[in-house]
């Protein structure tokens, strides 16, 4: 009698409060208060993460449980706030409207240290590495890519090379209309 059995699902809009990859998950902070609202890292996977930013904006289905109230399905996610800023000396020549008008190509990270605050992907059918600093990483939502994961970038041809502009989910990518220029 005791028991509670409240499998009712609701929608909560918040703020990541930290997510740690390692112990795999963190919490999320309604923008209408309440308690802390657990985010495991397989709820993030699902949504084909395997980290998030400190601070970005994230729409979950939650629901009661024994322990509190957990995400279970992660609907959309948001870079933190004052992320619209080109974050390298290397982007800020590059115009803002051909940074967000470049095609989301899948890439598989090659090796990132947050540590370091940078890493390496390469796009599918090229050898060549794309570099991906930290605050790219962070102003895409992300807090950490793992060596093999797949993800999706937007790519500029840098003073160094080329260069990640954006992260995104892998789902991106492949979700996102082909194209067809020549």
């Amino acid at each position: 009698m005791n028991k509670q059995d409240d499998t009712t699902i609701c929608i909560i809009t918040g703020r990541v409060k930290w997510f740690d990859p390692g112990k795999g998950f963190g919490f999320v902070l309604a923008d209408d208060g309440g308690p802390d609202i657990l985010l495991h890292a397989n709820v993030l996977r699902n949504f084909g993460q395997s980290s998030v930013a400190d601070g970005a904006a994230i729409d979950v289905q939650v629901q009661t449980t024994e322990r509190g109230m957990q995400a279970v399905q992660v609907l959309k996610i948001e870079p933190p706030a004052g992320s619209d800023m080109p974050p390298l000396e290397d982007l800020a020549t590059v115009d803002a409207e051909a940074l967000a008008s470049a095609p989301l190509l899948p890439a598989r990270v090659k090796w990132f240290d947050k540590g370091k605050g940078f890493g390496f992907a390469n796009l599918f059918g090229s050898a060549d590495d794309v570099f991906v600093h930290v605050e790219v990483l962070r102003r895409s939502g992300l807090a950490d890519l793992q060596p093999g994961e797949a993800i999706s970038l937007r790519v500029v041809e840098g003073k160094r090379g080329q260069m990640a502009t954006m992260v995104c989910s892998w789902e991106s990518a492949i979700s996102s209309e082909p194209s067809s220029s020549d």
